[in-house]
Parts: C-alpha cells; structure tokens; sequence
C-alpha cells in the first residue's frame, strides 16, 4: 500500500530488449550526407537513453562535409560581404545602380577629346595598318574591360573589389601589390587631374570667348590660371553629390556631348568633301629614326583614344549583387551598349578625317576643325 512506483521510462519498443545490452543506433545512410532535408540536426536517429537528457549546443556543430556543394545561404552570405570602407566612402555608398547608369558612365570616361586625333595616325600608317591598328586596340579594350569586370567580384569568398589596389592586393598579396599599383595608381592619377583641369579650364575660356564674340565682356577678362581655379571650383562643387549613382544625370550629359561632337567633325569631314590634290600616300620620313618615332606616335595616338578603365570597378561597385543577379551580368550589359556607341563614334571619325585630309592633316586639321578667332598657342590645349 505505502509503496511509491517509479516510471522506469520503459517504452513498449524496448520492454522486450535486456537492459543490460546497450542500444545499437542505427548509422546514417550515406545519401543521408546530400539530402536537404537530412543533413539538419537532429537526425532521424534511435540514440542511448543516457543521451537523451543533454542539452542542444547552442551552436551548430554540423561538419562541412555534410553539404559538399555548399548550401544556398553559405553561399548568399559570402556573396554580401562588403568592404565597411565602401559604405563609408561616398563613390560606393549607393548600390542600386543598372546597366543604363553603367552605360552612361561607361560612355562619358570612355571617349574623349583626344579622339579628334585619330586620323593624324593614319598619316604614318596609311590606310590598311590605321585600320588594323585601330580595331586591334578595340578588340583590346574589350577584352581588358571584359576581365576587369569578372575579377571585381570573387566567386570564392565574395568580395568586391572596387579600387585597383585591393585587386593588386588579392593577387599578388599585400606588399607585392603596393608595390605594383601605389606608385602608378598614385602619377596616374595626379596626372589625369592636372591633365583635366588644363583641358577644362581652356575649354571654358573657349566657350567664354566664343559666347562674346571674341571682344570680352568685361574691361578685365580672366587669365589662364583663373580659369584653371574656376574649374576647380566647379569641380568641387560637382563633387559634393553624395555618391557616383547621383551623378548619373551628369555622366548622360557629358557622354552625349562627347557623342555629339566627334559626330559632328566626322559628318563635316565627310559632307565637305576631299580637299583638292589629297594624297594618301603615307608621308616620308626624313631617315629611320624618325619613321620609327612616327610609327610609336601614331599608336600612342590609337591607344591614347581608349580610355575608361580607372572607372570601371567603382562604376561596378555601385550595383547590387547576389548569387542570382550577380553584378557582372549588368555591368558587362551596360559596357557592350557604351563600346558600340563608342566604336560608331571612333572608327567613323579616324577613317572620315582621313578621307576628308589625307597626308593634309598636320597641317590643316587643327584649322579645319578649330577655325575661331582665338590664338594658336591657346587652341592647341583644346584640341589636344
């Protein structure tokens, strides 16, 4: 009557099982490793009665070999790593960028003045090794940019790569990469600002004598370096935007005006006309050494045309990316858009003022195509 029964925990599966004998689990199957839906914890397994008191680990301690191919979120996690220094900068914070906007950046950082003088090169290489030369470094810069576009986002780790020295870095490694990219990274870029300010700065001074017809409109009209000064003013003002998205409107605005003017010189050049006694012969060269210069300048000329590069892992790094919608797939879209827009700007304008000049052009072509009221020595900056 005062006895107290104890629940012994016995199921009816296990009363017929000698309680001295331990309990056999059975092992997982091997498809159990690949399955989805059993390689969670806990498996479908019978475990020792003395087993099943412990805790859960707060912790998941399954093993990389239970998903050999990776599962989805492994993967969607490593595709969002970010640099904290990309949120921070103002060039990479926005990330809702499309192939339309990286068509416009594209197109305004890849063409510029200097592609007025392409056909200049084609007077030392002529007809047949201009063309050659000029769709080699086209098929170049393609496949440049076709690289750079895949390399800015790792398929391993998932970091994006948006500056040359952290893909120096991932490459060659830390000390190796500096010392490769830091110093050209660093002349390179001094180089284009004092190269932009000079052209920017000219061609304001251009635009201002044009609009006043050559006479001034003050008593005192401004001087070269003030005109530098008032573009880098203009120029920083520019750069208060909060992000490389937010200049998208900008970016359409300079690639249409770049679009606009090399159209217009190569359908002048074609719709005037030849100009009387035109030669193509290529012109002749006083001895080798000058053949040979002349030869390395006309490709300095083509390759000069091509540009954009420094832009395109930051354009990149503004768009958003993940294992379905990866951002190479629009980058690439919006660059092929820019370089055909590029390639009917360039090829037409080498080959029409070639036509229109022929062995003309180092004489004629600056006031064929600049013939303002301004002096020579301030018309040369513009052109070039």
């Amino acid at each position: 009557m005062g006895e107290v029964v104890e629940d012994s925990g016995v199921t009816p599966s296990s009363m017929g099982i000698d309680s001295s004998s331990p309990v056999v689990s059975t092992p997982p199957m091997q498809t159990q490793y690949n399955s989805p839906s059993l390689s969670r914890k806990p498996l479908l397994l019978i475990e020792h009665p003395s087993l099943a008191n412990k805790k859960t680990p707060k912790t998941s301690r399954t093993p990389n070999f239970m998903t050999p191919l990776g599962s989805p979120i492994r993967r969607a996690i490593q595709l969002t790593k970010l640099d904290p220094q990309d949120a921070w900068l103002p060039i990479t914070e926005s990330r809702n960028g499309n192939a339309l906007y990286a068509a416009f950046h594209t197109l305004c950082s890849g063409i510029g003045i200097q592609a007025l003088v392409l056909p200049v090169s084609f007077t030392v290489l002529g007809w047949a090794w201009g063309i050659i030369c000029l769709t080699v470094a086209f098929v170049w810069q393609m496949y440049t940019l076709r690289l750079l576009v895949k390399l800015h986002e790792s398929t391993e780790t998932g970091m994006r790569y948006s500056r040359y020295l952290q893909l120096f870095s991932a490459t060659f490694g830390d000390k190796m990469g500096k010392f490769f990219a830091l110093f050209p990274i660093m002349y390179l870029s001094g180089g284009t600002c004092v190269a932009l300010i000079i052209i920017g700065g000219s061609t304001m001074k251009l635009f201002y004598q044009i609009v006043c017809g050559g006479h001034g409109c003050t008593a005192k009209p401004l001087t070269m370096v003030e005109w530098y000064l008032v573009f880098t003013c203009a120029a920083v003002l520019l750069s208060q935007l909060p992000n490389l998205n937010s200049i998208a409107g900008v970016s359409l605005i300079g690639a249409v005006t770049a679009v606009g003017y090399c159209t217009i010189m190569w359908l002048i050049s074609v719709t005037e006309g030849r100009l009387d006694n035109v030669s193509y012969d290529r012109v002749v060269p006083a001895s080798n050494v000058v053949w040979i210069f002349g030869v390395l300048n006309s490709l300095g000329i083509i390759a000069f045309a091509f540009r954009g590069h420094n832009l395109t892992l930051e354009i990149q790094a503004t768009m958003p990316s993940s294992e379905k919608h990866p951002s190479h797939v629009l980058m690439w879209r919006g660059v092929q858009v820019a370089y055909v827009i590029i390639a009917m700007c360039l090829f037409p304008l080498a080959i029409g003022g070639y036509w229109a000049y022929g062995d003309k052009i180092p004489e004629n072509w600056r006031n064929a195509n600049c013939n303002l009221s301004i002096p020579r020595d301030e018309t040369l900056p513009n052109l070039f």
